[in-house]
């Protein structure tokens, strides 16, 4: 990593080299994490499961994915973010590689749900948090963006050749395929990974040039570090309507939107292809929108942000289910909307959670936060795939994330309002 800082000498920082390999590793998580969406009808037709008990599996996958947030963010405080990440990436390919034996229900929510989740909740929003705090002290809210947006380039990349190869070959060599690409990050994070600018005698992007430099990990137990900062954060107002207003965030996209889409355009008659093609078309916009998301929370009310994102997000919702009736401008108009609005309430929240808890206790603050999102994506991911099993329609779920968005519309501007945090101290 210093013959790599020495290459790039003075031409610009380190942490922007930093930035483009967390963004393939969020890249390649956020294509495995879309795979189960691409394998549900194959899996339905091959073995007989049921929807629902696909969706169990999908369900339990996107809560691991959540809940190991904060404890990743204090491992990486105790053992630093290369270690614990590189842990993570080879449970995730060998998991991934295993599903190709798979032949029973239990054995897909052993293995995408408890293998496949927990290691892709290392590679998530709390990784983004950590390293946009260690190494940037301006553009905070822009690189969270970026970084962010990976999810909806890893859709992108990913969800119309698998759904291609799922037509044309099958199931399995679509996990051999996605097995490969997360192998491939490794060496990345091995060779261009340090763990603080300090390590390369450097100060965050922005910060002044008379700063200390921190170059100490943590001493204490990642666990303790967990549940100390949820303790701390549990106290307070704020740390709750984070909480509640990203479990809808992620019950209205990575679980209902991110899980069923392509089963849902099976319904109405379109091929898994043009499903995916449909979320990857959604992905492009959501690449747009949840940069200059990033780069509006460095300049503009985050509450105010939120408010409108979340708004029109479920008024988008609402519309879903006409748009399949409507010949040529029906998917394209939620594709535009919806996609611009997909993941663009994160650099707010982490804007938020940062000026709330300060830099330090942030990362890990957010990670709770994740876990509610992801809890909501699997409430989200098994209520939709029973409903869709016993009224034969999604229209009712669709009707109802809409609904609780317009909810979440109104939580997000009392955050951060009349109730006002101490700065904690240093975990």
């Amino acid at each position: 990593m210093n013959w790599a800082a020495r290459m790039i000498g003075g031409r610009f920082h380190y942490g922007w080299l930093t930035v483009a390999v967390v963004f393939l590793v969020l890249l390649a998580a956020a294509g495995t994490r879309a795979t189960p969406s691409v394998m549900m009808v194959p899996l339905e037709h091959q073995f007989g499961w049921s929807r629902a008990s696909i969706s169990l599996a999908i369900s339990v996958n996107i809560a691991l994915y959540g809940l190991m947030g904060p404890f990743a963010a204090a491992a990486m405080q105790r053992f630093g973010v290369r270690p614990t990440l590189m842990i993570a990436l080879a449970t995730l390919a060998s998991g991934v590689a295993l599903s190709s034996l798979m032949t029973h229900p239990w054995q897909m929510v052993l293995i995408w749900g408890v293998m496949v989740g927990g290691s892709t909740g290392v590679a998530a929003l709390s990784l983004s948090a950590t390293v946009v705090n260690r190494w940037f002290t301006t553009h905070r809210g822009l690189v969270m963006g970026i970084l962010t947006a990976s999810s909806a380039t890893g859709q992108l990349v990913f969800l119309p050749l698998l759904a291609a190869i799922a037509e044309h070959h099958g199931w399995r060599p679509v996990v051999w395929v996605v097995a490969g690409a997360t192998a491939i990050v490794l060496p990345l994070v091995a060779f261009l990974l340090p763990e603080r600018p300090a390590d390369l005698t450097l100060r965050p992007f922005g910060e002044p040039a008379d700063s200390p430099i921190n170059t100490q990990l943590s001493k204490q137990n990642p666990l303790a570090i967990a549940f100390g900062t949820l303790a701390m954060a549990s106290k307070t107002r704020d740390f709750w309507l984070l909480f509640f207003s990203f479990f809808i965030c992620g019950a209205s996209t990575n679980g209902y939107v991110g899980t069923h889409l392509i089963a849902m355009c099976g319904d109405y008659g379109l091929s898994e292809v043009q499903g995916a093609s449909l979320l990857a078309a959604m992905g492009i916009f959501d690449l747009f929108g949840t940069t200059l998301s990033g780069w509006l929370s460095d300049r503009f009310n985050s509450r105010v942000l939120l408010f409108w994102y979340y708004g029109l997000r479920g008024l988008s919702l609402m519309y879903l289910p006409h748009a399949f009736g409507i010949d040529f401008f029906g998917l394209p108009l939620f594709a535009v909307f919806y996609g611009l609005d997909w993941i663009a309430t994160v650099p707010p929240t982490v804007r938020l959670a940062t000026d709330v808890y300060g830099k330090e206790a942030a990362p890990v603050v957010f990670g709770w936060v994740v876990a509610g999102h992801q809890l909501g994506a699997a409430f989200a991911a098994l209520g939709a795939g029973m409903l869709r099993s016993s009224l034969g329609t999604y229209t009712v779920a669709s009707m109802i994330s809409g609904g609780l968005c317009l909810v979440a519309s109104v939580i997000v501007l009392r955050i951060n309002r009349g109730e006002r945090t101490a700065s904690p101290q240093p975990v």
